[in-house]
């Protein structure tokens, strides 16, 4: 019986020697030892979260850590920031290397979170990745990693951490505005289409381009007409596939040539616009029509648009079709109302247009801001006063200069996207606009050119274009 209750002893003894040894060697029960947080010296809400932590119970040990990297969908680490290359609002370069970009990564100059970029600076591209364009390139992406041994602690810290994730600008969020330059399909383009019998000849180079945006905008002065020839500025019927083809959502009526064919072409083009479903803005069968203002709702962004003829002619008549006549305490009274309600408020205005075309090479007089008849400079910084947030020139038919006043964007003069003025080399080209907004906000105005050539196909500058032309318009400032 001794015997047997040793036995009994030593096997319990030797029990617990084994269980208590596994906890000792496992660390758990009376042995454990809790978890460990460790949070890299680099991160940089590392007090916040060092905080929202401190009476969590771990099993292991954490580690939080961040690091940039390329766009990943398919990561399960938080998108904290993302970070892009900026410079002046005046710069004339559009894009730096990827080396440049990771030269300004390590010395953190140049740089800006997308969550404090503005209309003050430029947004550049990277390699002419525009991070605006597709969200997935352009940019450098920082992430907060959670790593353990226990994905049941991982998985607690992540879901308490997570309501303190910020909120990105994508592409399901941005509203892309592009506004493009005078159009006029007509004179010889007339006769360009009679001999190619294609409207799309005219946009086949362009319309990839200015399709992919929300909403595209040109200027036509130009209305449809059976009777259009190479002395008129009236449009072959079949340069309809010439707009459509660019993604056209807008169309601006200031012109002062819409009427050249008459009234009935002007209300017959007017109402195909309606049937195809382009809003229109800056002109009408009637004044009525013709003054108001086409309001945009779009992506939680609210736009008010306005439009006005000022002194080239071709402005309505009570009854007739035409382009809406400039009135100060109209455009007074219209912005106000816009900007009580919230709005963003873009105005574009055809001003007197400048005609020092004096010969074949490249004359610079017209890149000026007061090179037409009239004040252009003091009417269109008077808008801005008004509370208007972007003023736009759009009767120049060669480009004009382009400033920031007070906390307004101000672009005297797009030139021609589509016209057949090939003689003098400033005519060729045009200065195209594409706002991005997100929640209301405007993030960036990029700022882009077009020039065409005797075939009257437009096309897209390159970088070293787009260079030049943008430091040829900052030295006529």
């Amino acid at each position: 019986m001794k015997k047997l209750v040793i036995g009994v002893v030593c096997f319990l003894l030797s029990a617990c020697l084994v269980f208590f040894g596994v906890q000792f060697y496992l660390k758990t029960g009376i042995f454990k030892v809790p978890g460990v947080l460790t949070i890299d010296d680099d991160v940089r809400d590392a007090q916040k979260y060092s905080e929202l932590l401190t009476d969590i119970e771990l099993d292991k040990d954490v580690k939080i850590s961040e690091y940039y990297d390329e766009y990943n969908e398919n990561t399960n680490d938080f998108l904290i920031d993302i970070v892009v290359p900026i410079a002046d609002f005046y710069e004339s370069k559009e894009s730096i290397t990827e080396e440049e970009f990771e030269r300004r990564l390590t010395s953190e100059e140049g740089l800006i979170s997308v969550l404090s970029l503005d209309e003050k600076q430029k947004l550049l591209a990277v390699d002419n990745a525009y991070w605006l364009d597709g969200f997935d390139k352009g940019a450098k992406y920082r992430y907060l990693h959670i790593e353990g041994e226990s994905s049941e602690d991982v998985s607690t810290i992540k879901d308490l951490i997570r309501p303190l994730m910020q909120v990105f600008p994508k592409k399901e969020s941005v509203l892309s505005f592009t506004q493009t330059g005078i159009t006029a399909l007509s004179r010889n383009m007339n006769a360009k289409i009679a001999q190619v019998g294609n409207g799309k000849y005219f946009s086949e180079k362009i319309s990839g381009y200015l399709k992919r945006f929300d909403l595209t905008h040109t200027s036509n002065e130009s209305s449809f007409s059976n009777y259009a020839s190479v002395n008129n500025i009236c449009s072959d019927w079949r340069f309809l596939d010439t707009l459509t083809d660019i993604g056209l959502d807008i169309v601006e009526l200031t012109g002062n040539h819409n009427v050249d064919c008459g009234a009935n072409d002007a209300i017959s083009t007017f109402e195909k616009y309606q049937e195809l479903g382009i809003k229109t803005v800056g002109g009408g069968r009637t004044a009525s029509e013709a003054e108001v203002p086409l309001r945009i709702s779009q992506k939680g962004t609210n736009i008010t648009f306005l439009a006005y003829n000022q002194s080239t002619g071709g402005a309505t008549l009570g009854e007739t079709p035409g382009a809406n006549q400039y009135y100060q305490d109209n455009a007074k009274s219209r912005i106000s109302e816009a900007k009580n309600r919230g709005d963003f408020v873009i105005v574009d205005v055809q001003f007197n247009e400048c005609n020092f075309y004096d010969d074949a090479n490249e004359n610079t007089t017209c890149d000026r801001a007061d090179s037409a008849p009239g004040d252009q400079v003091g009417l269109f910084r008077s808008l801005i006063d008004m509370g208007a947030d972007i003023v736009v020139g759009t009767s120049a038919h060669q480009t004009q200069t382009y400033e920031r006043y007070n906390d307004g964007e101000i672009y005297y003069g797009l030139g021609n996207i589509f016209f057949d003025q090939i003689w003098w080399p400033g005519t060729t080209r045009s200065l195209g606009l594409t706002h991005y907004f997100w929640n209301g906000k405007l993030l960036q105005t990029k700022r882009f050119g077009t020039v065409y050539d005797e075939s009257y196909q437009t096309r897209i500058m390159n970088e070293e274009e787009i260079e030049w032309f943008i430091n040829r318009l900052n030295q006529a400032r």
